[in-house]
């Protein structure tokens, strides 16, 4: 069975607890759910932090918080820090890459969210990706529409990553790139065509997490995404019991489409990390 990589985005920066009570937001609950999702079969762990209030936060001290955490608790799991999410001022969004985590995620262009315009204006995409390329930060490349792989494209033709990223197409997110499989197609089309190098995995946002994991399984991702900043609920009915519920149900659908979850170590090697 081939190994994927199963990526698990613990808190994100929209949902509270008031709508999940599972949803970690101190470090020590952040932690502790990351450890539960790795227990579970997850080899990277996408993080977002909060603030007391649970608003979105920058302070790079809390992302070496459970950066540290996550260390020590889940050997060789992939630490991904976010550069992006809603609430946070850009100037303040790439702090936390002077911890040098393994990855942090760089969205390469703007998009419709649904109350706000979630904007990366190409001096902003330009500056992460500097600070990434000086810390030894390997992108994960957010796709919210088809001009951004030509974002990821300039990138690699100014030098400021190599030809192998890893991408991500997020889909779902209304207003942006609805959850659609020819749409998928498309998009891989031109992935293959402008970065045929590149690894690649796709999220589903709410209703549609578990769906666009099976597409991409279907069509050989090389990774998977879910957790609770995406999805908060098993079904329409039931909320998921943390984020290893999630992860549980990831890797059934990879045991369904002939794979398996990789190992935290065989991930680093997929994603071109060691």
């Amino acid at each position: 069975m081939r190994p994927v990589v199963v990526a698990v985005a613990i808190t994100g920066s929209v949902p509270r607890k008031k709508d999940n009570p599972t949803l970690p937001v101190t470090p020590a609950e952040q932690i502790e759910s990351t450890h539960a999702a790795y227990e579970a079969g997850a080899s990277l762990v996408h993080i977002h932090v909060r603030n007391p209030d649970e608003s979105p936060s920058s302070d790079p001290n809390l992302f070496a918080q459970v950066q540290e955490g996550v260390r020590k608790y889940c050997p060789d799991m992939i630490v991904q820090f976010s550069t992006g999410g809603r609430g946070r001022d850009p100037a303040t969004r790439g702090l936390s890459l002077q911890h040098r985590p393994d990855m942090a995620s760089l969205s390469t262009g703007s998009v419709n969210f649904p109350t706000i315009v979630y904007e990366n204006p190409t001096a902003l995409v330009t500056d992460l990706a500097t600070g990434m390329k000086q810390h030894g930060v390997r992108p994960e490349i957010e796709i919210f529409d088809l001009s951004h792989l030509h974002g990821a494209r300039r990138l690699l033709d100014e030098g400021l990553m190599d030809g192998s990223p890893h991408v991500q197409f997020v889909m779902g997110v209304k207003n942006a790139l609805p959850a659609e499989k020819r749409l998928l197609d498309i998009l891989l089309a031109e992935l293959k065509r402008i970065l045929p190098m590149a690894t690649w995995t796709a999220a589903g946002i709410g209703r549609h997490q578990s769906e666009v994991m099976g597409w991409a399984l279907e069509r050989g991702a090389d990774g998977v995404r879910t957790g609770l900043e995406d999805n908060i609920r098993l079904s329409k009915t039931q909320l998921a019991d943390g984020n290893a519920d999630l992860v549980r149900v990831a890797v059934e659908l990879c045991t369904q489409h002939g794979a398996r979850p990789a190992t935290p170590r065989e991930a680093r090697g997929m994603l071109g990390l060691h």
